[in-house]
């Protein structure tokens, strides 16, 4: 039987792959906090041929808290613990060759487990740390330090709620460009550059207001993203698959 998710693929840029997905994952409560940075200010952090992309003349930082929910790759059941964890992301909008993705600066983690896999399947910048999840009434706080071996215990704190009903945004607007994205770009230690293609339904959005108290996840890339995002958006419930990260470059 198909994942649901699969149900609907006529929103996609481009074809799911012709191989079988081997990773599902749900995300929930999660927060969309965007600031405008200036592509000359993204460029260096980004690999060649990887190009960061610009929306209407600016481009993008993204800061994404989140709880993962039944995680777990094909054929095995979800597993109490494991498959679930927090997760806050950074990260950066790039293209490669016209096909547009994310590029995430770093990653952190509630799962050692988590952490070690995404670092060996997936190339990806994963950081254990401490993190914490609590919600009251329709109100989320969010709270992480980073517990890293050899990294700074960079600290994110949040308190953040929806305001609106549901919606999916329009094409060839910024909350769409920002959010429906379908694969994911990293680079091993090698220098070798991979792709990791992704599906979900469309984001079912609603517009979000809070407060971002402790935003230390940039500094290491002397970016200030205090104060509040220029963006925020909220989303419930979406479920994922995965496919195995692609060798491109």
């Amino acid at each position: 039987m198909p994942h649901p998710s699969l149900q609907q693929l006529d929103h996609r840029p481009w074809p799911i792959p012709g191989t079988t997905w081997r990773m599902k994952q749900e995300w929930h409560n999660l927060l969309f906090a965007h600031w405008p940075v200036p592509k000359s200010t993204l460029e260096p952090l980004v690999p060649d041929p990887l190009q960061v992309q610009e929306f209407e003349g600016n481009s993008w930082i993204g800061v994404v808290p989140f709880q993962m929910e039944g995680v777990t790759f094909r054929p095995f059941p979800v597993l109490p613990r494991i498959s679930s964890f927090l997760e806050l992301n950074l990260r950066l909008y790039v293209e490669y060759n016209g096909k547009p993705g994310v590029w995430f600066l770093s990653l952190d983690a509630s799962s050692r487990v988590a952490v070690w896999v995404a670092r060996k399947l997936f190339a990806l910048p994963y950081y254990n740390a401490e993190m914490k999840i609590q919600e009251n009434t329709d109100t989320f706080k969010y709270r992480s330090k980073r517990k890293h071996r050899s990294a700074e215990p960079l600290r994110f704190e949040t308190e953040y709620k929806p305001t609106s009903n549901s919606y999916s945004a329009d094409q060839g607007t910024l909350e769409h460009w920002l959010t429906e994205r379908y694969c994911l770009y990293a680079m091993d230690g090698d220098g070798d550059l991979y792709r990791t293609e992704i599906h979900h339904a469309p984001w079912s959005l609603q517009r979000a207001e809070g407060d971002i108290l402790i935003n230390e996840v940039a500094d290491p890339y002397e970016i200030d993203l205090q104060g509040v995002p220029s963006m925020l958006h909220f989303s419930s419930k979406i479920e994922v698959v995965a496919w195995m990260p692609e060798k491109i470059g």
